[in-house]
This record gives C-alpha cells, structure tokens and sequence, in this order.
C-alpha cells in the first residue's frame, strides 16, 4: 500500500495498491480513491515514500552459465562447434550461482540464458532467478536460436603498448561463412517442408522452428552492412520472428527495422564508441535514436564481466534517461518491452492484473544507483531471501571488530 507504484507501461500511480494472491497481481490501483478489505490479504505492508517496480529481465545473459569467467571449468556457455542450433543452454543453468543473489538485490528477477559462440550459439531459454533447479526455474523453454552474423570487417587484438584494438581489416572468410549458413538454412528449409522424415536431424529439427515462428531468430550484429545482410537473409528464407542483438548502428536503419518489424536488443550502453568519428556519447544516445524512431528495443549487458555486471542493468536504463529518454521509458527498455521482444508479455513485464506477481519493492529510484536499495521482491508472489554472500561477510567481520 502507498508506494509510487511505476506500472512498465509508461504509467505511474503515486499512492498505489498492489494485491497479490495465488502468485497473481489480482489488483492494480489508486489507494486514495480504491477501497479493499484488508483482512482478505495475509500480509499488508505500507510501502509509503517506497518505489514498486516489475522485475526486471536482463536479455541475452550468461547469468547461471559462468562463475569466474577466468576460470574455465566454471564456464558453461559455449560448446565446442560452430553450428550448433540444436545445443540448448538450458539444461546448463545453474541456480546454485553466487552471482544470483547479487542480480537479485538491484531487482532483476529473470535472464534470457544465453549460449555464446561460433556461428550459430544454440537455444536459449528464459529463467526466474529462483528455484532449486533449472526445472524449477525455467519460465520459457527454448524460446530462440542464436546466430552471430559473420563480421565483415573487424579489429585484431594488440599488444597493449600500441593500444587494445589495432585498425579494421577485411574478413576474408566472409563469403564463405554467409555460404554456409545459407546451405544450412536452405537444406533445414527442405527437411521441414519433407513432412516426417525417417530420420531425424537434430539441427534441422531446430531450425524448423524459426520457420513457422514457433521460435525467434536472434541475429547477433552491430554493422550497418551486416545487418543489412542479415535483414535480407532473414526475408530470403521467410522467417517469422526476427531480432537484432547488439545494434549498434541500428540507428541508421530505422526504415528498415520497421518495415521489417525487426526489434532491437541494444548493445550494452556503458561501452566506448566504436568508430574515431562517433560521436563521444553514441553508446548513451542509442535508445533514444531508436525510441524516436518508433522501433522496440530493450537493454542488454553482454560484454566484459557480464554475469556480474547483469547486476547494473537498472543502471544502463538510468543512462539512457540521462540521454533522451524519460525515466519510464527508460524502465520499460528493463520490463515491458524485453518481455514483449521475449514473447513473455501476456504474463510478465508490467505490473498489471492477471500477470505473475514478479516485481520489487525499493525504497528510492531503481534506475539510480545511489539511491537503488531493494527491500522486498517476489517471483510469482514467493517472497526472495534478499542475502549474498557479500553481506555475510560484511555482517561477520563488522562483528568482529565490533564495528557499528
């Protein structure tokens, strides 16, 4: 009761309610102008100068595939191969990750497990960070396949003397990679129009499902040229459901995406820009190109340390409504609208009735780290044990030397 209550919809109710039952929000509204009967509740909690917020949902995640990214043996996420649309990250999550907890107490809820590498990654799926395993904690079951579309051009590591990235060179084995995804996708096109055949082909059977839209095809590209290409072979071989992940320049392609109703995924914001002639704040201002232009985006953190990062999603919102968009805007691109790309939105993403009763309590802004501090949240009306490893630490030794 009583909190300023930011739905994910872009509204906003400043004294609100927000009754749950069976893991349900089963109601939304005004507490100054609604009335209810608070005995038919188990609990009330008077949220009063507090923030409610749905979860938020960090996309393409290696968020319970890793631990110490440096250290390999706790590194899950890529399997040896470079096609491999049939190899399901799912069955590698791990909910028993001390990152988890992290994730949690800044108020992201679920992730998009992610496999990574090659040419074509494998499927992921969508997981609640709750359970006691990943059947317990998976929300969608292989919901896309993910292709890295072959760089055209690219920059070779060096030594860092003469700096981190050396100049952009050619990829000379371009044609030949675009080739052959084009074989695979025109062979997995003719095994799904076979019907039933005898035998079975594990990579052609997940394929089959991008053609019919039953899956997403998630196209992982940041140039304006590849992903060009990448539009046109999406459109060659009809398929359904199409998002760009990373996008970097996808501002200079807005006519395309939306005629194509292509949706964004956007590359993380707080990363240098990639061209000398970029403007110096193009990674902040990318949502908001792309929020004027009328195109669905959301945020994503995929980079250097990612699955501990995840935990800074909320704050890649704050940037971009530091840059163009407002702040619910800015939330919807953590909420709504990654549930919407997701396909999850009848459910999740917003804070309305009849959706799961995911979301959080703070007592300041989420989307700004000095005052983001969560004091409750929920995975389907389950309240979350909101304690890291961290904390543990910190409680045990301020015991010790009798700190305050």
């Amino acid at each position: 009761m009583n909190a300023t209550a930011h739905l994910g919809t872009g509204a906003v109710i400043q004294n609100s309610l927000i009754g749950i039952r069976d893991g349900k929000i089963n109601l939304v509204a005004d507490a100054t102008t609604a009335k209810i009967d608070k005995s038919s509740y188990d609990e009330v909690i008077d949220a009063s100068g507090k923030h409610v917020y749905p979860g938020l949902i960090a996309p393409n995640s290696i968020v319970g595939l890793t631990e110490i990214e440096s250290t390999r043996a706790s590194n899950d996420f890529r399997e040896v191969g470079s096609i491999l649309p049939h190899i399901r990250s799912l069955t590698a999550y791990n909910t028993d990750s001390k990152i988890i907890p992290t994730i949690r107490c800044n108020g992201v809820l679920m992730v998009q497990a992610t496999p990574r590498g090659g040419i074509i990654s494998g499927t992921s799926s969508i997981v609640q960070l709750a359970g006691w395993n990943w059947e317990d904690a998976v929300y969608k079951v292989d919901d896309g396949i993910h292709i890295n579309w072959p760089r055209i051009q690219s920059r070779k590591f060096i030594d860092e003397d003469q700096g981190f990235a050396g100049p952009l060179e050619k990829n000379k084995e371009y044609t030949r990679q675009t080739e052959e995804l084009k074989k695979l996708f025109s062979d997995a096109k003719a095994y799904s129009e076979a019907g039933n055949p005898e035998e079975k082909n594990l990579r052609f059977e997940a394929i089959k499902k991008l053609f019919d839209g039953t899956e997403i095809t998630y196209i992982h590209s940041n140039d304006v040229k590849e992903i060009i290409e990448a539009v046109n072979f999406c459109n060659s071989y009809k398929l359904k459901k199409v998002v760009i992940v990373g996008g970097r320049e996808s501002w200079m392609l807005t006519d395309l995406l939306k005629e194509n109703n292509i949706a964004v995924i956007v590359t993380r914001l707080h990363e240098l820009p990639e061209h000398a002639d970029d403007d110096v704040d193009q990674s902040y201002k990318l949502p908001y190109l792309l929020q004027k232009a009328g195109i669905l985006f959301c945020l994503n953190n995929a980079g250097d340390q990612e699955a501990t990062h995840t935990r800074n999603l909320p704050f890649l919102a704050g940037t971009a409504a530091a840059y163009g968009l407002t702040k619910e805007q800015a939330l919807q691109a953590v909420t709504l609208n990654t549930a919407k790309i997701l396909g999850i939105d009848k459910t999740i993403g917003s804070l309305e009735e009849g959706k799961d009763a995911t979301l959080f309590i703070s007592t300041g802004d989420a989307l700004d780290m000095r005052t983001n501090h969560v004091e409750y949240a929920y995975i389907k009306g389950i309240v979350l044990e909101l304690t890291t490893e961290q904390q543990a630490l910190y409680e045990k030794y301020k015991k010790k030397y009798g700190l305050k």
